[in-house]
């Protein structure tokens, strides 16, 4: 899995922008948001502050992190099978690592563990907190007729210890998943290039 630095980013940046790695303008932007989060999170209303900045070379700007956040997801030619809760982090790593507010996405899977489709993103919350009812990710496995699911969120403080809520919520997906005739293998949560398996801590 590829994750892009700064310095790549900044190379990035002034390939778009035709400027040089140095000029006023990638020196400011890098001044501003000094960290790869910040960075891929910026807004065209944040970047518009610059000088030199307008609104197509915000929009420039924004699109070369997007690109960038794309170029670092794997490419999976074949099935997509998971046999471990590395395997689900891989897949999902690069989607939620640059993330500054709580995503809950689910990974679909058939019978012999290959996964459905792309993984679903169920709720984003604030910072703190994700807002999940098991109704919207059955719904979504009965649609798919998954055999199975991987429930997975992001702790943006990067640490991956999971709250009473977390605990809680993997306790009513699998509730729910016993009276729907889906299996909740696992949930995992994924922090700074790291993450950590409910199923492997005996928390489910």
């Amino acid at each position: 899995m590829k994750v892009y630095s700064l310095p790549s980013i900044k190379t990035l940046f002034a390939e778009v922008l035709a400027e040089k790695e140095g000029s006023y303008v990638v020196s400011e932007i890098f001044s501003r948001f000094p960290s790869v989060i910040e960075l891929m999170n910026v807004t065209e209303q944040e970047l518009v502050t610059i000088k030199g900045i307008g609104r197509v070379r915000a929009r420039q700007i924004i699109a070369a992190l997007q690109l960038a956040r794309k170029l670092s997801e794997p490419v999976h030619t074949a099935p997509y099978i998971i046999r471990s809760p590395k395997d689900a982090a891989n897949l999902l790593q690069p989607h939620l690592h640059y993330l500054q507010q709580e995503h809950f996405v689910v990974i679909f899977l058939n019978t012999k563990n290959h996964v459905i489709g792309q993984p679903e993103t169920i709720s984003i919350g604030s910072l703190n907190a994700a807002i999940v009812h098991p109704r919207e990710v059955f719904r979504i496995a009965v649609k798919c007729s998954a055999a199975s699911i991987i429930a997975c969120h992001n702790h943006p403080s990067g640490v991956v210890d999971p709250s009473p809520e977390d605990i809680q919520l993997t306790k009513r997906l699998m509730e729910a998943g016993d009276i729907m005739g889906v299996s909740v293998l696992d949930h995992i949560i994924i922090g700074d290039n790291r993450f950590l398996s409910l199923k492997e801590q005996g928390l489910m």
